[in-house]
């Protein structure tokens, strides 16, 4: 017997065609369908209550719903939750809620794969094989459940998407961009796509895709080192994307999209984080706007990486300052708990 689709692969066309053609349903039953996967985020056809009971057993005798499921959970005394999902196949993934009450924003940080291909040197998720992409569903899965979250435990939704967690994002162009899709469109969550960053450690042909697509979201690259030959130690897909190529393909993206490009770097102590490398970053930035986030480390086990200590990692955010670079400095949140990415979904092992 075929296994089972999840319904959540369709469209919204190839729904209305089934239950026109094999259910000889009117249109507005598939409508109502839709409804209940992508703005209530339903996990069941048994909870689609409007829906006669032959249409949901209809439903269920054709397809399932992979909705994942929640796992485990860490909260740390700055109010971020980080998120351990269990997806269908049992595959573990994580995400992070951060609250800035002060400032009213609350933002998700989604995976996009289960591990990830990149082997970047100072990553807990580069130390776990890439098993498979994420499903547009689990994504979204992802953004809905966090949503929950933040309005249990805060009273306020979601306000940020960032798609910054386990996995490359342009690694998985295709449910990365479908799931956006259905958070942004009216028919789904109806997010705002300027409130959605999409972060890559440098796909350049893929950045060239998004500016000829005219993206409406934000783009955010991990930079994490402003010359080639650090680069290159820390990030192999600097080998075959340099600083040259990644510099072209986010002229092109802002030049078509004129949407906001962010830069995110990791001060490592005695690394990246020299005068040196803070000219070397403003000569970067200065072929479009840009803003630098200069973010603080969390240790992972393994790595011989530590932060930059304060006095340097200031210095370094002066200097960018200095030559109208317009940066920020993210302090590290959930220190008191597994806060890298990968970490908690590494700590246990992964199916074969």
């Amino acid at each position: 017997m075929n296994e089972k689709k999840d319904i959540r692969a369709l469209s919204k066309e190839q729904l209305q065609t089934f239950c026109k053609e094999v259910l000889s349903l009117p249109r507005y039953r598939a409508d109502q369908v839709w409804q209940w996967l992508w703005q209530k985020g339903s996990g069941s056809f048994e909870d689609m209550s409007n829906l006669p009971k032959a249409l949901r057993a209809a439903l269920d005798m054709h397809f399932v719903i992979q909705q994942i499921t929640l796992d485990f959970q860490q909260h740390s005394a700055d109010g971020t939750i980080k998120s351990r999902f269990r997806l269908h196949d049992g595959h573990l993934i994580e995400s992070v809620l951060i609250p800035v009450p002060d400032e009213n924003r609350y933002t998700v940080c989604v995976s996009s794969q289960v591990g990830c291909s990149l082997s970047c040197k100072f990553c807990a998720t580069g130390q776990m094989k890439r098993e498979r992409n994420l499903t547009a569903g689990e994504i979204y899965d992802q953004v809905f459940l966090v949503n929950e979250q933040a309005l249990e435990h805060f009273g306020r939704p979601l306000t940020n998407i960032v798609y910054m967690g386990m996995g490359e994002p342009l690694l998985a162009f295709k449910p990365v961009m479908q799931s956006i899709e259905r958070i942004t469109a009216e028919d789904g969550l109806h997010m705002s796509p300027r409130r959605i960053t999409v972060s890559t450690a440098g796909i350049a042909k893929m950045i060239h895709r998004m500016a000829e697509d005219g993206v409406r979201f934000n783009l955010a690259l991990s930079m994490h080192a402003a010359d080639d030959a650090k680069r290159n130690e820390i990030m192999p897909i600097n080998e075959q994307n340099n600083l040259e190529v990644l510099q072209e393909a986010l002229r092109a993206f802002y030049q078509a999209t004129r949407n906001k490009i962010t830069l995110e770097y990791i001060a490592f102590q005695d690394f990246n984080d020299g005068i040196e490398d803070a000219k070397n970053l403003a000569k970067f930035c200065s072929a479009f706007p840009v803003t630098v986030n200069i973010i603080e480390y969390n240790p992972i086990s393994g790595v011989s990486f530590i932060k930059s200590d304060p006095e340097r990692l200031n210095r370094f955010a002066s200097k960018l300052a200095s030559l109208d670079i317009p940066v920020t400095v993210r302090r590290s949140r959930g220190k008191d708990i597994d806060a890298a990415c990968g970490q908690l979904a590494n700590k246990e092992a992964q199916p074969s």
